[in-house]
C-alpha cells in the first residue's frame, strides 16, 4: 500500500464523514493542532520514561485519546451519518481520568506560590511545550464546538489536558530532582542621574 494517494494535491481533503473540504478549513486546522500536540507529547513521553515509567504510561494513554479527539473533530456532527457518529463518540470519562491523575500528582507536589518558567529538566520542559501546543489545539477546537460541529466534550478534554500537562511538568521536575525556575519580574529602569 502506498502512503501517498494524490487526492489532496488540489488543496482539498476528505473528512471521516466522506465530505471533502479545503485543506485550510477550520476542521483541518484543528486536526493539525491536535496532531501536533500528540507529537509533542510523544517527545515528552520519551523523556518521561527516564524519570517515571508510570508518567510515561499515562502519556501513552493520552496519545491514544488524542486520536479519538481527532476522529471526533474529523466527523462533523451536522454532516455525518449516525453510523460514523457512533464510531467517534467521545466520553467524558476520559476527562475524569485526567482529573484523577492531576489529583494524584498534585498531592505529591509542593504548593505553587509563584509563577514558574518552563524548566525542570528535559521531561518537564517537554511537557510544558506540550501544554502550550495543547492550548493552541483547544483554541482551534472551541469554535467548532461553539458552532455545533464538534462535541463539546472534546474541548473540555483539551482544556483539562493542558491542566494535566502543567501538573505533569511539575511532577517530572520533582521526580528528576530538577529545580523549577521561578519567574523574576523586570524592575523599572532607574532614573537617569
Amino acid at each position: 500500500m502506498k502512503i501517498y494517494t494524490r487526492t489532496g494535491d488540489g488543496g482539498a481533503s476528505s473528512l471521516y464523514s466522506g465530505e471533502r473540504r479545503p485543506k485550510d478549513d477550520a476542521v483541518f486546522a484543528a486536526l493539525g493542532d491536535v496532531d501536533e500536540v500528540n507529537s509533542v507529547i510523544g517527545l515528552a513521553r520519551e523523556h518521561a520514561r527516564q524519570v517515571d515509567p508510570g508518567l510515561a504510561g499515562q502519556l501513552e494513554e493520552i496519545q491514544s485519546r488524542l486520536f479519538d479527539v481527532g476522529s471526533a473533530v474529523a466527523t462533523p456532527l451536522p454532516s455525518s451519518s449516525e453510523h460514523k457518529l457512533q464510531r467517534t463518540v467521545f466520553s467524558t470519562r476520559h476527562t475524569q481520568q485526567l482529573e484523577q491523575w492531576i489529583d494524584g500528582m498534585t498531592g505529591q507536589l509542593p504548593p505553587l506560590t509563584q509563577f514558574i518558567l518552563p524548566s525542570g529538566g528535559l521531561a518537564s520542559a517537554s511537557l510544558h511545550m506540550a501544554r502550550s501546543v495543547c492550548r493552541r489545539a483547544e483554541r482551534a477546537v472551541v469554535p467548532l464546538t461553539r458552532g455545533g460541529t464538534t462535541d463539546a466534550a472534546v474541548a473540555v478534554y483539551l482544556n483539562r489536558l493542558s491542566d494535566y500537562l502543567f501538573t505533569a511538568a511539575r511532577y517530572a521536575a520533582l521526580k528528576a530532582g530538577e529545580p523549577e525556575t521561578v519567574w523574576v519580574k523586570a524592575t523599572p529602569d532607574a532614573p537617569a542621574q
